[in-house]
């Protein structure tokens, strides 16, 4: 029902009598996403956080093959994003509604599409129905920026699309060979069965090429700061706070899972680029002039954080690279709304343009500091108690790694906070003046829930933390006590 019901709403937002009615069409798609949000709300109230197996399943034969499944069900793992991806998307809808744009049925369409992909990427557990989700996403958020996006559009969707594309080949060929080993594709049964270690190290690189780009990993990042850059701000909210989220869930449901030798042998790789991509990209987000751009580069240093803690596989490292993922898919969104927001009424988001709009926008100076502490990881947000859990993962395993994302976060408290002072802070100029507007009831209702579930997280992380301990424990016992 979660992955149908905005397939429908794409009806309803279409039949709108006409493409000027924007209204007719934006109550459409708003009320789907809301009337999907809710009833992805029964998944978390009736699950059993006891059990570390996939619950709510529902499985299908492909083309009378028996072997052939479109399998789809929820544990632990899959559940936190699931209900995410169904919060934010009602939020982007609801962030746009006095904006004017173009081919607007398109657009609201696109965005229920990418919701109906993303539940079937969470909740396939099957490799082929994955690999489908998986691959789909690709055109609604490809038309997201290469029709709605800046001026530089075409090549950032273009480059978008092939990194992300690419990297999925090898992933296919490594989920063929599995079909032909086991005759199965439903993850369930492929975890019972053991693989030789020098196969397990050909499809471990198999799907890490598709994972590595996703979520994305230095140096497979390149594609991700000109596609926020040019996307608008709802597709750069999708775009950070969700679609990256696939690459780390991909790491954890595949490699980790069903690859564990082959995950022990990686892990001092994986180490070394998380390590690198938390140090380079926070050095290169401190010299940023592009608000879009600096906040993408800390999306990579923040992933960097989520392949630490994946790969350190122990409780506490995976939990806190659950709660990392899920922590930044709140902050990021409400970070690139802030900066939609200035961005619709001053048309820019050049740094050096602003200073002292807390003088013209106080509402706006309050939410974006509590973005930018939760970013940081200050004590109360979310954000602190996932960098916690990780460094105290990785801290057992190796402490130079730890000193290094430790470094990782002094860094991102440099660049967020002198983003602050730059844009709020000082004396306003003229230029700020332009514009004496400050948020509007929607972005405050928008703001305000986000502010509340980034601080109900930093209170209350076993809100979160519970759903997953049974299907992470499973995981782990898979490993020995120290894999590094």
């Amino acid at each position: 029902m979660l992955i149908l019901i905005p397939i429908l709403g794409i009806i309803f937002v279409l039949m709108s009598v006409e493409e000027e009615n924007s209204i007719a069409a934006k109550r459409s798609a708003l009320w789907t996403s809301i009337i999907n949000f809710l009833l992805s709300l029964y998944i978390p109230i009736n699950f059993d956080q006891t059990i570390p197996h996939f619950q709510f399943v529902n499985s299908f034969s492909w083309f009378n093959n028996e072997n052939l499944k479109f399998s789809l069900g929820v544990d632990g793992i899959s559940l936190p994003f699931i209900v995410l991806s169904t919060f934010l998307i009602p939020l982007c809808i609801f962030f746009m509604w006095d904006n004017k744009k173009d081919k607007i049925k398109l657009y609201l369409s696109s965005f229920l599409l990418i919701e109906s992909f993303l539940i079937g990427a969470f909740s396939a557990i099957d490799l082929f129905s994955f690999y489908i989700f998986f691959e789909s996403i690709l055109i609604p958020m490809y038309m997201i920026i290469g029709i709605w996006g800046g001026e530089r559009r075409i090549y950032s969707a273009y480059k978008f699309f092939l990194y992300t594309f690419l990297g999925s080949v090898l992933m296919l060929v490594a989920i063929i060979f599995l079909y032909q080993e086991f005759g199965t594709t439903e993850i369930p049964k492929i975890l019972n069965f053991n693989l030789p270690f020098y196969i397990q190290i050909w499809l471990w690189l198999a799907f890490f090429s598709s994972f590595a780009v996703k979520i994305p990993m230095w140096p497979f990042h390149t594609w991700l700061p000109d596609a926020h850059v040019e996307a608008p701000t709802e597709g750069s909210v999708i775009l950070a706070a969700v679609l990256l989220k696939l690459g780390g869930y991909g790491f954890i449901r595949f490699n980790l899972s069903i690859l564990p030798d082959a995950s022990i042998f990686f892990t001092p790789f994986i180490y070394f680029l998380s390590t690198v991509a938390v140090i380079y990209t926070s050095f290169i987000a401190l010299v940023q002039t592009d608000i879009k751009k600096l906040i993408a580069y800390s999306s990579v240093a923040h992933m960097g954080f989520v392949t630490i803690g994946i790969f350190s596989a122990n409780i506490q490292g995976i939990h806190g690279a659950i709660l990392q993922m899920v922590s930044h898919g709140l902050i990021s969104a409400a970070l690139f709304f802030s900066i939609g927001s200035i961005y619709n009424r001053y048309h820019t988001k050049n740094i050096a343009f602003f200073s002292g709009l807390k003088t013209i926008m106080p509402k706006l100076a309050f939410f974006f500091l509590i973005f930018s502490l939760g970013s940081i990881g200050f004590p109360g947000t979310s954000g602190f108690v996932a960098e916690f859990l990780t460094l105290l993962a990785v801290f057992s395993k190796s402490t130079i790694i730890a000193f290094f994302a430790a470094l990782g976060i002094i860094l991102a408290a440099a660049y967020m906070l002198n983003l602050y002072k730059k844009i709020f802070l000082g004396e306003i100029n003229n230029q700020v003046l332009k514009a004496n507007s400050d948020l509007k009831i929607n972005e405050i209702l928008i703001f305000s829930s986000l502010v509340f579930l980034i601080i109900l997280l930093g209170i209350k992380p076993n809100l979160l933390l519970n759903f997953s301990t049974s299907s992470i424990e499973r995981i782990i016992t898979l490993y020995p006590i120290s894999i590094f």
